[in-house]
């Protein structure tokens, strides 16, 4: 309640702010039908008069009744339905507004009119106070008086201490911050600010503070008593008290008869352990206020003696170790034994810790004649391992830890054997040839660790066997087993079942159904079996070798001899089969000789099934033949631009053969072109068909690269009248390169010859060394108009167009060159175009080919020129010449 006043003061004061203005300021009244506004000023705030305001009366001109009040700023003292306002209900001051509002009223239209109120400022009728100054907190609007019909204060005003000279925060304060040693008086004011026209509001009041009383902190003494007791026979009880008020009494609260009277404070100790044992003793010191308005106060001094207690030669023995299946069904029991008995009978605090798990566990156990015995939950053994059981505290139940006693290694071991599994594990067993032993191999073994382990199996299918038992060793989740061949003698599919898995160590045990099945697979037959070689073979070349007469056998491997000119054993080759018979080629680095060979086949063994036999009787002659010397042949050289090929080079003849590598058995096409800095190999074949080694040269394909422009080369001024030696000099190659006036078919140009506008030209370049002639060529497309105007350049005053072949035409020499793009206009005398040039239409020959006005024939006179240069900016040029016939 209080803290939703403090935030109304805020709003209000804003709001109050506001409205102090228009009060003052604005009572303009306008024709409502809920009447105009209002104002009113209200000082006196207990009149009673202040009760019952109505609010309507107050309302200018002519308001309607039956309308409805709304409290603007919600004061709480008005009744909307009447309009009646209680100031004594509004709980602070200000000003506040209050509206009426007319709604639905035929004739008239919705309006409001507004109410203004000033509550004036009022600080209530104040009453003195006490209180104790241990007290921690007082609501200062405690001190009024509230009674006979008093108006109780605002809550919007502020209070200040007048003894200390201090402000207050808010309306609380704490008596016993003001740490009082005396009854004091302090005299507080509560103010209300003043408002517009009301004067603050003010009251005073007196508070008493009366100094609490303190019967000290105690401190208490805990005593083993195996410790010196005689220092403890003159206790003084005030000596265990510190800031206690004096003239307080002591009682003995557990009748040991060491206090004669009340006001007796000392005690004898070890006659207390004498005649009680030990236990705890307590004192009571109580102390009178000296004003009813606080508390006596006590407090309890306590003595407390043990005895202490000998755990020495405590023994632990856990049982018992099991296996992991039986963990859930089993009970495990700690046993606690001591001898010769030392440990009272009675209950005690047990705290021992499993390894593995994080937290200790304290239990409440009973000793009777040394003994003690408490269950330990088999769910602190989930895993397979050993675990340390620790004793690490025993406390008398009823013990405040005052003796030191010593808790010597009380520990014992509890073992969980895994259960052996082969679950998920993996059983793979080799296919065997009949009568061979074979290998039972087990991966996965995760449900298994390193050691020794009895495995009980049964054969089924073509080989049955029951209950046999072998030892296996794991290692790393892996371990296998022999199956003896004696009890494979029959081929065909054969099944093994594990059907149980023992520990060899700790004797768990637990059934299995990992199965598998093998082949048992029958032995080859080579009664039929035939080798066959070719008669006659080059050195070097391969000797393909067929085998056959294997019936349906389709993958074997062979074992054979080689004798005569080549001599080798236990060579082995793999061979597919197709109709019982296959081919393979005998290596080379076994036949190096020439002369007659034999091959002998020694073994076959079935691919599919590994079951192999050994063979005799069967074997082939062949003779190897030696080969031509290889043949001589030299570096040769080529024109790129000739184009050459494997044709050109020699040795050439049907007995020849070229290759692009040392080791390539597939000759060179004749028309293959030659590669520059390529190696190339040379072989001749006999009369036998045999090959000869490859000799080896290198060929040089001699690559003229094209002649290169430089910048701007292709350019030239006409009137210089550049040649063809001119353009040379312009290459990167200007005493060896040739020029032509085509690509293809052209005639070759002299060093000479002059340069055209807008020709192109052809160049290669010439090998002095080799006359090879560049592959590409270099492509010039002449301009003669790179050029400058020279100082004799002019133009013609006249011409004779009379057909005498001297001066026919009007002509200004080399404009063509030096102005490219200019443009020639010709006017006769009165201002008639005659002739329009330039440079593709450069001379005139007297004719009028502009004018339509004009005849076609120019007679004899004076003519005007301009000349547009089109150039650098140069401005145009006019002037007169004389035509004369």
């Amino acid at each position: 309640m209080d803290i939703k006043i403090l935030k109304l003061s805020k709003k209000y004061f804003f709001a109050t702010i506001i409205a102090l203005a228009l009060f003052f300021t604005s009572n303009v009244v306008h024709s409502q039908c809920a009447g105009n506004d209002a104002n009113i000023t209200i000082c006196d705030i207990t009149n009673p008069t202040n009760q019952s305001l109505n609010l309507f009366t107050l309302l200018g001109g002519t308001p309607t009744p039956g309308g409805f009040w709304i409290d603007d700023l919600g004061s709480g003292g008005l009744n909307s339905t009447t309009g009646i306002l209680n100031v004594h209900q509004i709980r602070e001051s200000g000003i506040f507004t209050y509206t009426y509002m007319v709604t639905g009223i035929p004739g008239c239209v919705d309006n409001t009119a507004t109410v203004t109120v000033l509550v004036g400022p009022y600080a209530g009728v104040g009453e003195d106070g006490s209180r104790c100054g241990d007290d921690t907190e007082l609501n200062l609007f405690e001190l009024f008086n509230y009674q006979f019909g008093n108006v109780p204060p605002q809550t919007n005003g502020y209070w200040f201490n007048n003894t200390t000279g201090t402000p207050i925060a808010g309306y609380t304060i704490n008596p016993s911050s003001f740490n009082v040693t005396a009854i004091t008086v302090y005299n507080l004011t509560y103010t209300i600010p003043a408002l517009g026209p009301c004067p603050e509001s003010s009251i005073s009041v007196n508070l008493t503070l009366v100094p609490p009383v303190d019967a000290g902190t105690p401190q208490d003494i805990n005593l083993c008593s195996n410790a010196d007791l005689s220092l403890y026979t003159n206790v003084n009880l005030y000596n265990l008290l510190t800031g206690e008020d004096s003239g307080g009494t002591w009682t003995d609260n557990n009748g040991t008869g060491e206090l004669s009277n009340p006001s007796d404070s000392f005690i004898n100790i070890q006659n207390i352990y004498n005649n009680f044992g030990a236990g705890t003793y307590s004192f009571t010191y109580k102390v009178l206020p000296i004003s009813p308005i606080c508390d006596f106060k006590t407090s309890v001094v306590r003595i407390t003696i043990e005895d202490p207690i000998d755990y020495s030669g405590i023994l632990l023995q856990v049982d018992t170790d099991v296996c992991q299946n039986q963990v859930a069904s089993s009970t495990f029991t700690g046993v606690l034994t001591q001898s010769p008995v030392l440990v009272p009978n009675g209950t005690y605090d047990v705290t021992y810790t499993v390894s593995g798990q994080a937290t200790p566990v304290t239990i409440t156990v009973t000793f009777n004649n040394g003994i003690a015995t408490f269950n330990i939950p088999s769910a602190n053994f989930p895993s397979v391992v050993t675990y340390s059981i620790n004793v690490t505290n025993i406390v008398a139940t009823n013990s405040l830890g005052i003796c030191v006693n010593p808790i010597p290694t009380i520990q014992d071991n509890l073992t969980i054997y895994p259960v052996p599994t082969l679950a998920n594990s993996n059983l793979a067993v080799d296919d065997v040839c009949q009568n061979n032993s074979t290998i039972a191999q087990l991966n996965n073994l995760v449900g298994l660790a390193d050691g020794t382990y009895i495995i009980t199996y049964d054969l089924s299918g073509s080989n049955t066997a029951s209950s046999q038992t072998t030892t296996i060793v794991v290692s790393g989740g892996s371990s296998a087993f022999s199956i003896p061949g004696s009890l494979l003698p029959n081929s065909g599919t054969t099944s093994i079942t594990i059907t149980a898995i023992q520990n060899g160590t700790s004797g768990c045990s637990a059934p299995s159904s990992v199965a598998v099945s093998f082949m048992v697979n029958p032995l080859p037959t080579a009664i039929a079996m035939n080798v066959s070689a070719p008669n006659s073979v080059c050195l070097n070349q391969p000797v393909v070798v067929s085998i056959s007469g294997l019936g349906t056998l389709t993958n074997v491997t062979i074992n054979y001899d080689l004798s005569g000119a080549n001599n080798s054993t236990g060579n082995v080759e793999n061979l597919t089969l197709v109709g019982g018979g296959a081919t393979f080629t005998i290596p080379q680095g076994l036949l190096t000789n020439t002369g007659n060979t034999t091959i002998t086949i020694t073994g076959l063994a079935n691919n599919v099934n590994s079951c192999g036999v050994i063979v005799s009787n069967v074997s082939d002659v062949f003779l190897i033949n030696s080969l031509p010397v290889a043949p001589l042949s030299t570096d040769q050289t080529f024109c790129e631009s000739n184009n050459p090929t494997v044709a050109n080079l020699v040795p050439s003849g049907s007995q020849y053969f070229w290759y692009d590598t040392a080791s390539s058995t597939v000759p060179l096409s004749s028309d293959t072109p030659l590669v520059s800095g390529g190696d190339y190999y040379v072989s001749e074949i006999n009369a036998n068909g045999c090959e000869s080694t490859k000799s080896m040269i290198v060929v040089t394909v001699d690559q003229i690269p094209a002649p290169v422009l430089t910048s701007g080369g292709e350019q030239f001024c006409g009137t210089d009248n550049p040649t063809i030696q001119d353009l040379s000099d312009n290459t990167n190659a200007s005493t060896t390169v040739v020029w032509y006036d085509a690509l293809t078919a052209g005639n070759l140009l002299s060093s000479s010859q002059l340069l055209q506008e807008g020709v192109t030209y052809y160049g290669f370049d010439i090998s002095a060394s080799t006359g090879c002639i560049s592959k590409d060529v270099l492509s010039v497309t002449v301009t003669l108009t790179n050029c400058n105007e020279t100082p004799d350049f002019f133009i013609p005053d006249g011409f004779s167009p009379n057909g005498d072949g001297v001066n026919d035409t009007f002509t200004i020499p080399d404009i063509q060159f030096i102005y490219p793009d200019y443009k020639l206009e010709i006017y006769n005398r009165y201002g008639n175009l005659m002739f329009e040039g330039n440079k593709d239409k450069p001379n005139w020959d007297g004719k009028n080919s502009t004018s339509k006005i004009m005849g076609d024939v120019a007679p004899n006179g004076v003519y005007f020129y301009v000349v547009y240069f089109n150039k650098n900016n140069k401005a145009p040029k006019q002037g007169r010449l004389y035509l004369n016939r």
